[in-house]
């Protein structure tokens, strides 16, 4: 049985989050979670460690789960929408600052 859990518009650029998403993909559930608690990427680790609690509290609520058992099967880093900023400079011209977020997804399966 596969349980999902998603993550939406969140402040850190892809490419930070899918550095430790990929240290996670395929790990046991609570070997995973002891990574993200320890990890050195704090913030990123942090969101990515609520997102795997909520995907096993998922699995806990349909009750047919060992939630032992359960691995990352697969979790996918994709990029949101981009809040464009812009800050001023020399001469009355602006220079255009790309905030970029993230949308990650989760699917944990039973071994």
């Amino acid at each position: 049985m596969e349980v999902n859990a998603k993550l939406s518009f969140i402040r850190i650029t892809p490419r930070k989050v899918g550095l430790i998403a990929d240290e996670v993909r395929g790990k046991g559930i609570n070997e995973a979670l002891t990574y993200l608690r320890f990890s050195p990427r704090k913030r990123t680790a942090h969101v990515l460690y609520t997102l795997l609690k909520s995907a096993v509290a998922n699995a806990d609520g349909k009750g047919t789960v060992d939630v032992d058992t359960l691995f990352v099967k697969r979790i996918l880093v994709g990029q949101g929408t981009t809040l464009k900023r812009f800050r001023p400079r020399a001469k009355g011209s602006a220079f255009r600052i790309n905030k970029k977020t993230s949308h990650v997804s989760v699917t944990l399966a039973e071994r």
